[in-house]
C-alpha cells in the first residue's frame, strides 16, 4: 500500500454551522464552534487541536461563512491567512467538503483529505489514538482506490445520529481493523437503534471522512454530476483563484449533505472503528454530560465575572450564565437553565434538542433580534 506523506495530508474543518440546539448561547454572530462549551477552549480550537495530531498549520484549511471570517482568525491566529474559505451561501456539506478537497489539490495533487467538524469534542487523553486512527485511514486513502469514513461503537441507542452497517473485515489488523460498508441508516427510532446495537455490526456515522482529492472528485463524477459540473473551474484553479470563482461555483451548486450525494451510494467505501472519546456537542445535554459536576451533579459555567450561581436542594442541572444577574435554583432537577442578557432560557435537560423549535418559531415570526 502506498503510504501517504504527512506533506499530502491535509485538514479540513468545517465550521459553517448554526448550532440551533445551543441556542441562545449559539446565535447569527456566535455559532456554537467559536463558544467555549467544553473547558476554557472553543470548539474551532479543540478541533485545530485534533488537526495538529496528523498534520501541521501549513495544512489546515477552515471553511467558514463571510461573517466569521474574523472570528476564525482571530481564535487561530496560527492558520494560514489564505487557508480560510469563505462560502457565499449554504450549500450543506457535499459541496464544502469537496471545495475543501480541490482547494488541497490546488496545492498538492496527491492530497489526502481528513474531514473534521467544529462542534465535536475528543478529550486531551484520547487525542493520540484519534491521530493513530486517521493516520491509518489515510494510508489506505492514500491509494486513491477508496473512500474511508471513522465510525464511533455506539455507547447508548441514540436517535440523533445516522448509523452505519459494516460488512466483512479486508484485513487483519486487530487493534484498527477495516470493513467494507454495507449500508447506511439516517437517524432510526429508538427501539431500531437498539436493535442495531445488538447486532455489534452498527456505528454511529460521525461524518469523519478520509479521502484522496482524487478519489472524490471521481465519486462526484459518477454520483453528483450537477455539483461535479459546478465545480468544474476549480480543477485548474490556483489557490489564490478560489475566493474570486466560489459564487459562481455555489450558486450553479445543489444543496445536499456527503451522506445523500456520496457516502449512500459509493461502492468502494470503508470503515474503521474509531477506539476513541467521541461526542458530538450538538445540544445541551451533551454539554451537561461532557462538563465538569459538583458534588450534586450541577454543571455551573459564569462568562461574567459579576455572574453569580446559587444552588439549594438542586441536582443535575446545567446552569450556563452569561449575563450579570444572580441565577438562584431551589429544588429542581434535570434542568437546563442558560442566562443571557437578551433571553433566559429553561428546559427540560432531557428534551434539549426540542430548543430548536424554539428557534424555527423566532424564525416563523422573525424576531431576528433573538436569533
Amino acid at each position: 500500500m502506498k503510504k501517504c506523506s504527512c506533506d499530502n495530508q491535509y485538514v479540513v474543518i468545517l465550521a459553517g454551522g448554526s448550532g440551533t440546539r445551543l441556542w441562545p448561547r449559539s446565535r447569527g454572530e456566535t455559532p456554537k464552534q467559536f463558544l467555549q462549551l467544553v473547558g476554557d477552549k472553543t470548539m474551532l480550537q479543540r478541533t485545530a487541536d485534533r488537526a495538529l495530531q496528523v498534520t501541521d498549520w501549513d495544512h489546515i484549511i477552515v471553511i467558514t461563512n463571510q461573517a466569521h471570517a474574523q472570528v476564525v482568525r482571530q481564535q487561530l491566529p496560527q492558520l494560514q491567512n489564505d487557508h480560510v474559505l469563505l462560502e457565499p451561501e449554504k450549500k450543506d456539506t457535499a459541496l464544502a467538503m469537496l471545495v475543501g478537497a480541490l482547494f488541497a489539490r490546488s496545492f498538492n495533487p496527491e492530497a489526502v483529505i481528513i474531514n473534521s467538524a467544529s462542534d465535536h469534542y475528543v478529550p486531551q487523553k484520547d487525542l493520540a489514538e484519534f491521530g493513530r486512527t486517521m493516520t491509518k485511514a489515510c494510508n489506505i486513502a492514500a491509494s486513491h482506490q477508496n473512500l474511508i469514513t471513522v465510525g464511533i461503537a455506539p455507547r447508548r441507542p441514540e436517535t440523533g445520529f445516522g448509523y452505519i452497517k459494516v460488512g466483512e473485515q479486508i484485513d487483519n489488523d486487530k487493534a484498527l481493523p477495516v470493513f467494507k460498508v454495507d449500508s447506511f441508516t439516517e437517524k432510526p427510532n429508538l427501539a431500531t437503534a437498539t436493535a442495531f446495537i445488538a447486532t455489534g455490526k452498527y456505528f454511529w456515522n460521525a461524518n469523519m471522512y478520509v479521502w484522496s482529492a482524487t478519489a472524490l472528485l471521481a465519486a462526484f463524477k459518477k454520483y453528483a454530476p450537477q455539483t461535479y459540473q459546478a465545480v468544474q473551474p476549480l480543477l485548474k484553479a490556483k489557490p489564490e483563484d478560489f475566493a474570486r470563482l466560489l459564487p459562481q461555483v455555489y450558486a450553479q451548486s445543489p444543496s445536499i449533505s456527503i451522506d445523500y450525494a456520496i457516502s449512500e451510494k459509493a461502492d468502494n467505501l470503508l470503515l474503521i472503528p474509531g477506539n476513541f472519546s467521541w461526542s458530538d456537542v450538538g445540544d445541551w445535554r451533551v454539554a451537561y454530560e461532557l462538563g465538569q459536576k459538583n458534588a450534586d451533579g450541577n454543571v455551573i459555567t459564569t462568562e461574567n465575572q459579576a455572574a453569580s450561581v446559587i444552588v439549594h436542594g438542586a441536582r443535575e442541572n446545567l446552569i450556563a450564565s452569561s449575563d450579570k444577574r444572580l441565577v438562584a435554583l431551589v429544588g429542581v432537577n434535570d434542568l437546563v437553565i442558560v442566562d443571557t442578557p437578551e433571553v433566559l432560557l429553561v428546559c427540560d435537560k432531557n428534551k434539549s434538542q426540542d430548543v430548536k423549535k424554539i428557534v424555527e418559531t423566532l424564525k416563523q415570526d422573525k424576531k431576528e433580534e433573538y436569533l
